[in-house]
Order: C-alpha cells, then sequence, then structure tokens
C-alpha cells in the first residue's frame, strides 16, 4: 500500500517524469505483453477448445492484434531504456491496437446485424469468410491453423458442440449459459458487451495507456 501511495505520489508531484520512469522498468511491457498473451490463451483454450464456440474471421486478425501486442512487450522489455528497442515495442504496440480496434469494430458491426430482426440490416455485409487475408500476407492460418484458422460464422459466439462428445457438469453449464445467451456476452444473463465490445474496451485502453506514456516521453526528449 505504502508504495503504491509513493507511486501516486510522485505522479502528482511530476507526471512527466513518473510516466517516463515507469516506462523505462520491464514492469509495464511486461504487464501489456502477459495480458494480452492471457487474453489470447482464453480465447483458444477455454472458449475455443473447451467450449466448442469456432473462431470467426474477424476473431483470427484479432489475435493478430493481440499477439503483435505481445511481442511489441516482450521485445521492449528486453532492454526498455534501449531506445531502439522500447521503439520497436511502442511501434507494435500502437498498431496492434489500432489493428485490433478496426477488426473490433468491423465485428461489433457484423454481430449487430446479424443478431437485429430487420432481414435488410445484413445487406452489404462482408467480413466473414474461412480463407482469412492476414495483414502482409502472412499465411497464418497455414503455419498454425488451430490459433489462426476461422471456422466459426461471425456475430454467432455460442458453442457448437460435436456430435458424441460427452460433456463435464462444468463444461455443460458453461454452454448452456452460452447457449441460452445467444453467444458470449460479458454478462450473459443481461447481454452486456458483446465480445466485439470487450475486446474494443481492452485495444482501447491499451492505446489511451500508449498515448499517455508516448506523450510524456516526447515531452521529455523536447525538455532534453
Amino acid at each position: 500500500m505504502a508504495f503504491i501511495k509513493g507511486l501516486l505520489r510522485d505522479l502528482r508531484r511530476t507526471p512527466v517524469d513518473t510516466l517516463v520512469r515507469w516506462q523505462e522498468r520491464r514492469f509495464l511491457w511486461l504487464f501489456m505483453a502477459i495480458a494480452m498473451g492471457a487474453l489470447i490463451v482464453l480465447a483458444h483454450s477455454f472458449f475455443q477448445i473447451y467450449l466448442y464456440m469456432a473462431p470467426c474471421e474477424q476473431c483470427v486478425y484479432i489475435r493478430y492484434a493481440m499477439f503483435v501486442m505481445v511481442f511489441g512487450g516482450v521485445i521492449a522489455a528486453i532492454n526498455p531504456k534501449n531506445i531502439i528497442l522500447k521503439l520497436i515495442g511502442c511501434v507494435m504496440a500502437f498498431y496492434g491496437s489500432i489493428m485490433g480496434i478496426k477488426f473490433s469494430i468491423k465485428l461489433n458491426g457484423i454481430h449487430y446485424a446479424v443478431h437485429n430482426p430487420d432481414p435488410d440490416a445484413l445487406f452489404g455485409v462482408q467480413g466473414c469468410s474461412t480463407d482469412p487475408t492476414f495483414p502482409f500476407n502472412l499465411p497464418l492460418a497455414q503455419w498454425a491453423p488451430e490459433w489462426f484458422k476461422p471456422t466459426g460464422d461471425c456475430g454467432y459466439d455460442a458453442p457448437i458442440v460435436p456430435d458424441g462428445v460427452t460433456l463435464s457438469s462444468t463444461q455443460q453449464w458453461f454452454v448452456n449459459l452460452y447457449q441460452s445467451s445467444e453467444g458470449w456476452y460479458l454478462l450473459p444473463p443481461w447481454h452486456f458487451m458483446n465480445m466485439a465490445q470487450a475486446c474494443m474496451l481492452a485495444f482501447g485502453t491499451c492505446l489511451v495507456l500508449l498515448l499517455i506514456m508516448s506523450a510524456a516521453w516526447g515531452i521529455k526528449l523536447v525538455r532534453g
């Protein structure tokens, strides 16, 4: 508690210097990498493998953006005081968060269209293919199909359990929860915040923090 109070006190007294000091430590960069890595593992191991929620095209693009941020955080954490490594980490983190927001907005639009009772809402909706095209033409679906090959429909985040599979009681509880909610929601019974919106929140939070940290770094460089 005293440590946190000390950090907040420093932030009030010398905000720019304190923010620059924070980003010159490994903690923040590793925290970003671990947080995004945890979301990737949660999506793949829990929802895709354990609950049989097949990823859609926009979902694997979102994973790609998260992986970029993981690598960016790891690179910067090697030595945050090294300007080159820190700059590479910043660029990758900004790129990943911006692309993640872009893919999440696209997925949210598709989610709205497929759940809209108006049949005309689907008119012109695109972006849900089983043949993805990743940035820079990276063949990620061929390199790691279990992670980057879309096998589901965009906007339908409900479990599809294969025939003949016997679920444990815990699995069955989660499957029933998401099937009755017609897809993934942060708070399923109330349909609060779908998967795309939750991803937008994660990427948006990272982007805001990156902007604040980068602004502090820029001010420090100008002063120097």
